[in-house]
């Protein structure tokens, strides 16, 4: 385990990396929505034949208030908003195609929320259906969908099924009720093993639960009891999140609890440590940071034969240059750029009726971005990374080996002459591994807290 030294030492604010640069540090001069069409469809245009694209579609409705959720969302129990909402998913997805000019070959598509299973099955299968009209599948093509235990039916899983979905992921957090209670989440063990098995009945070929370790009134004996309850289950695929505490972003919808009733750094740490060792003896690989996977499950064999990849939607099997996110508040993705739709759904409803794009922010990446943006993307897929190519050699990397050494001192980190490799004593610091590369975040060290901490 983490002596408590290190936790103490090393946990600060900082980013998860789902990208680089991190997105409050996106530079917005230079970039327009013209920008971003051109940037698009010169991805499109060069990797399409050969890597094909990803698509994560934002689907932003829930009935309720998970009080630990970071996402962007709307609480509503009014379902008469689905077809406006879903019409314009596929008016923006008609929008880029003609950017296009020719059918897109989709390798993934993931819908996460919000609650993709707020959605009637009718109105998920109209979604998809719209999607695939203009596209290609790719023949080793992943679609997958977060699916909330309360409110996935068999109807769900068989119409998503049937248009070539192959994995589910269940948000499961902790089967504590004090816990539950906590974060407004009450949902029985025996509803999420009807799930897993329906989805399993269905031919659903990875199933992934969500746990989160870190939430108020979380103890050792209810991960210890969360953890006991998945055995019999197995799923394929285990994320095991660290809980974000960011209310100074997400407003109310954190403040459900008093900052005293969440675990400190060195209780959570423990919490993850003994999941860690318990998943390990259920026969899980560690993937990355965060995620385990059973040795047959398509993220471990990606990880193992180099592949892996990490995106806006996590961590894939495979990488796509071209990330077309829909939706209220989506990011796209060009390898070369990023944009983020309008988070407000009335106003992206609107521009998307206008015959617009309806980004409204991005960020076009620098020749030094792209090189910084490999190394944290090789941490945190393959944990470690390498400038033998000098194409991934930058002015800085003296002075980021500087600071590395400590951490080499602490035992995170081996140095060799052109390379550096995290260890297992390490891998609970990835992401402040990660920090040293960060040039974004050193040049700009913010007066007040961006991140989650990191431990």
């Amino acid at each position: 385990m983490c002596s408590n030294h290190l936790i103490q030492k090393y946990n600060v604010p900082g980013p998860r990396y789902t990208s680089y640069p991190t997105v409050p540090y996106w530079d917005a001069s230079g970039f327009s929505g013209e920008n971003w069409k051109t940037l698009a469809a010169e991805t499109f245009r060069a990797t399409n034949a050969s890597e094909g694209i990803s698509l994560y579609i934002h689907l932003p409705y829930c009935e309720s208030m998970c009080t630990f959720c970071g996402c962007h969302k709307r609480i509503t129990t009014r379902h008469e908003v689905e077809s406006p909402y879903i019409n314009a998913l596929l008016a923006e997805w008609k929008l880029y195609v003609d950017l296009f000019g020719e059918a897109p070959v989709i390798r993934e598509i993931h819908l996460g929320g919000g609650t993709p299973t707020f959605f009637s099955p009718e109105n998920l299968k109209t979604l998809m259906e719209g999607i695939l009209k203009y596209a290609k599948k790719a023949a080793d093509h992943e679609f997958s969908f977060e699916g909330h235990p309360n409110n996935t039916t068999y109807e769900h899983l068989k119409v998503l099924r049937s248009v070539g979905f192959t994995r589910v992921s269940y948000g499961v957090q902790d089967y504590s009720p004090i816990v539950q209670k906590a974060i407004n989440r009450i949902q029985p063990f025996d509803k999420v093993k009807k799930v897993t098995e329906m989805a399993r009945e269905l031919g659903y070929e990875s199933i992934s639960h969500d746990l989160v370790y870190g939430l108020p009134f979380q103890t050792l004996g209810d991960i210890i009891d969360t953890i006991n309850k998945t055995i019999p289950l197995m799923p394929d695929r285990i994320a095991f999140y660290s809980y974000a505490h960011v209310p100074w972003i997400k407003g109310n919808g954190q403040r459900g609890f008093d900052e005293k009733d969440i675990p400190s750094g060195e209780e959570k740490r423990k919490l993850y440590e003994t999941g860690k060792v318990l998943l390990k003896e259920l026969g899980y690989q560690e993937i990355g940071m965060d995620h385990f996977a059973q040795s047959d499950d398509a993220l471990y064999k990606a990880m193992t034969a180099g592949h892996l990849h990490r995106n806006f939607m996590g961590y894939t099997p495979s990488k796509t240059s071209l990330m077309v996110g829909l939706g209220a508040s989506s990011i796209s993705d060009s390898w070369t750029a990023f944009a983020q739709n309008e988070k407000n759904i009335d106003t992206y409803i609107s521009l998307v009726q206008q015959g617009e794009i309806p980004v409204y922010r991005g960020h076009i990446l620098t020749g030094e971005d792209l090189v910084i943006r490999q190394h944290i993307l090789n941490l945190m897929c393959q944990l470690k990374t390498s400038w033998k190519d000098e194409n991934l050699c930058f002015d800085q990397l003296p002075q980021v080996l500087i600071k590395l050494t400590e951490m080499e001192d602490d035992g995170l980190i081996t140095i060799a002459e052109d390379s550096i490799t995290v260890t297992e004593k390490g891998r609970p610091f990835v992401r402040n591994i990660c920090m040293a590369f960060d040039l974004r975040l050193q040049r700009n060290n913010p007066n007040t807290q961006l991140f989650s901490m990191t431990i």
